[in-house]
């Protein structure tokens, strides 16, 4: 569906030359909802308007339903964004035009006709659960209204395709929260492939089925959501895990434990969550665990759980228990060598 190669973006400024986008390439399946994820800074932005082009890549291709966008004449390229719909953290609502003007407006530009558009209007507002905002202006409406507005504005183009540019980053949490239960409703009602941007861990959690971890221009890590949280690689990415799952213990903490035992972070996914595996360490061997840091992460497509764990005892017990547990399906790393270096 969405297939982006080698995307290089550069700058030309009075300083030299920025490199925005270094060589990312990803690939978004249809039906799918794909998150790219990143500091401030790190190119994201700069990525999802390669997507329409509404940055043009320096070097690189664009394909969306195996059509190479880079090919395009400027007229070929207008008819096919036409399947592209894009919402972004500003809502970009026009102030003096009411809601539905707001929906309608759009659709008179890409010549929809007039008999359809206020039939779509309906439709779509009524998806985002404003149609007794219809006659209202943005200056009347809260964050998250004004963003399903943005949404119904989307969708009325009754697009293959929704890019989200950081579109929850503005909202407050319980907001946030109801914009993804309508982004995932979307994708499951309509089958709309959706790729975003954000800096929100949490959003990826969610909703995503797919993550990429971008950094200074390039994409540092990725694969399925369910993967890259149970074993994250780079320290970005811990980083960025480290705001939602409690991995913040100190050093100096850990260092004092270490001199009694291991530190370590156990993982377990799915159905192992529910095992008491740690109760039975302690009956089989001679070791004492100690839990200092307990979590539970519900995504998109199953559950992890994540404990950091004091295992006090001799060094050769330690290890037979590390081994049993092993055995259970858990995965087991050394606190210190992944989550002490952030």
């Amino acid at each position: 569906m969405i297939q982006l190669e080698n995307i290089s973006k550069k700058y030309t400024t009075k300083k030299g030359t920025i490199e925005a986008v270094k060589d990312v390439s990803l690939h978004v399946k249809k039906g799918e909802i794909h998150g790219v994820i990143g500091y401030s800074g790190a190119g994201k932005s700069t990525l999802i308007r390669c997507v329409n082009l509404l940055e043009a890549p320096t070097a690189g291709k664009v394909r969306l339903n195996d059509k190479e966008f880079t090919e395009l004449s400027k007229a070929q390229l207008l008819a096919e964004r036409k399947n592209i719909g894009m919402i972004f953290q500003g809502f970009n609502l026009l102030k003096t035009a009411t809601v539905g003007d707001n929906i309608a407006i759009p659709l008179k530009l890409i010549g929809v006709k007039p008999s359809d558009i206020a039939a779509r209007v309906d439709k779509y507002l009524e998806i985002v659960g404003l149609t007794d905002k219809k006659n209202a202006f943005p200056g009347q409406l809260s964050g998250g209204q004004k963003q399903r507005v943005a949404i119904a504005r989307a969708l009325a183009q009754e697009p293959d395709v929704l890019l989200s540019d950081e579109a929850t980053s503005a909202l407050d949490p319980e907001t946030t929260e109801s914009i993804l239960d309508l982004l995932l409703k979307i994708n499951a009602e309509f089958g709309i492939t959706i790729l975003l941007i954000t800096h929100e861990m949490q959003v990826i959690q969610r909703i995503c089925d797919h993550v990429y971890v971008m950094e200074a221009g390039e994409i540092v890590e990725d694969g399925p959501v369910i993967d890259l949280f149970s074993q994250p690689k780079h320290k970005t990415t811990r980083s960025f895990l480290n705001t939602i799952s409690q991995r913040k213990l100190s050093k100096e903490f850990v260092d004092n434990l270490k001199k009694t035992g291991s530190v370590l972070r156990l993982t377990f996914r799915g159905e192992a969550t529910g095992d008491p595996v740690l109760a039975a360490v302690s009956k089989e061997f001679n070791v004492k665990p100690n839990i200092l840091t307990a979590n539970i992460m519900e995504l998109k497509n199953g559950v992890i759980g994540n404990l950091d764990v004091h295992m006090a005892g001799e060094k050769e017990e330690v290890a037979r228990s590390l081994a049993f547990l092993e055995a259970q399906g858990v995965v087991i790393e050394d606190w210190d060598d992944q989550y002490g270096k952030n």
